[in-house]
């Protein structure tokens, strides 16, 4: 059976089942008052979907910059942490060693330069004496002061606000620069990153705003100069909104604009589903006319019109659910 057939025995049946009264009868229905939107031609952009990534905008692998035991892990996974909090302590027992041997020859060198500057004031010993003296007084202190930033090492901070994400040491473990001890994330700025395909990556341009999933936008941050030749795709990077509810590691779909098209749209409240059937509420010299539609796709705009209107008709947008096919409307503003 061809599906314009099949419509109008939809159409029959539904009529016979709720009474509606025939042609002609449309003054004994009672006038409904409505609300009245066109439907309009727009230019919208054609868009093919890329999956992204949602990913922490500042995150960072936290290591040790010296060796040692972990003496204490004050982090936990999942929890807040401060800029400056103490994450982790290390033995530094000989850091601290260190830094005692160059306290000690700072004494000795503070004590030598003292006593050949009374020597040279006497003429006991040259210029040269004295300025070497001097010479070992500038390394010891900077010896010392090497040493204590050394030993600051032992506590590792948290160098932003955050949340530990991942923990990969516990008390006892051996920490040494270049292996990672915790991963930091602050998740109050969220960005996308996506690999899209060198036919789309013209389309985009560094501050343009993209739809992604869930109705939010992103901006376009950051496009690689060049691309990856095995898939053939571009990394490119999307900040998002503060105050979004995404997380990092979500999925996210991304609507990249391909090119523009002529489409008839109308108001999401004009729709009346029905069963299978689409159709909407045409105002006619203040009867409404029902009409069969076909729809395509639903945007911010609107809902994409793909047959059953030619373009500015007026609808009914409030009360169209409840009205009957030839019933008198009043139109409000």
């Amino acid at each position: 059976m061809k599906p314009s057939l099949l419509i109008a025995c939809a159409l029959a049946l539904t009529a016979c089942g709720k009474h509606e009264p025939a042609a002609g009868s449309s003054l004994t229905l009672p006038a409904a008052t409505v609300k009245v939107a066109p439907a309009t031609k727009r230019t919208l952009p054609l868009n093919e979907e890329i999956t992204g990534t949602v990913r922490a905008k500042t995150r960072a692998v936290i290591e040790a910059k010296i060796s040692g035991r972990v003496l204490a892990m004050n982090a936990t996974l999942g929890q807040t942490v401060k800029t400056g909090d103490v994450l982790a302590t290390l033995d530094a027992q000989e850091m601290q060693a260190r830094a005692e041997s160059a306290k000690a020859m700072l004494d000795q060198a503070t004590s030598d330069e003292r006593r050949t500057a009374s020597l040279v004031a006497t003429n006991a010993v040259s210029k040269s004496d004295y300025d070497a003296a001097k010479a070992r007084l500038e390394v010891a202190k900077a010896s010392v002061s090497e040493a204590q930033t050394m030993l600051g090492y032992a506590k590792v901070t948290a160098p932003f606000d955050g949340v530990i994400t991942r923990k990969l040491a516990d008390q006892g473990d051996l920490a040494a620069p270049g292996k990672p001890l915790l991963d930091l994330e602050n998740p109050a700025q969220l960005r996308i990153e996506a690999d899209i395909p060198e036919a789309l990556i013209a389309n985009l341009k560094s501050g343009a705003t993209l739809n992604v999933s869930s109705k939010v936008k992103a901006t376009v941050a950051e496009i690689s100069p060049t691309g990856d030749p095995n898939s053939r795709t571009f990394p490119v990077k999307l900040d998002l909104p503060a105050g979004t509810d995404m997380r990092p590691g979500q999925f996210v779909r991304i609507a990249v604009p391909v090119r523009e098209y002529e489409a008839l749209v109308i108001p999401a409240a004009a729709l009346v589903q029905r069963g299978q059937l689409q159709m909407v509420f045409v105002n006619e010299n203040n009867i409404a006319k029902l009409r069969l539609i076909r729809t395509g796709r639903e945007r911010s705009e609107g809902i994409e019109v793909l047959a059953g209107l030619d373009g500015g008709e007026s609808l009914v947008i409030e009360g169209a659910a409840k009205l009957m096919d030839g019933q008198p409307l009043t139109v409000t503003p």
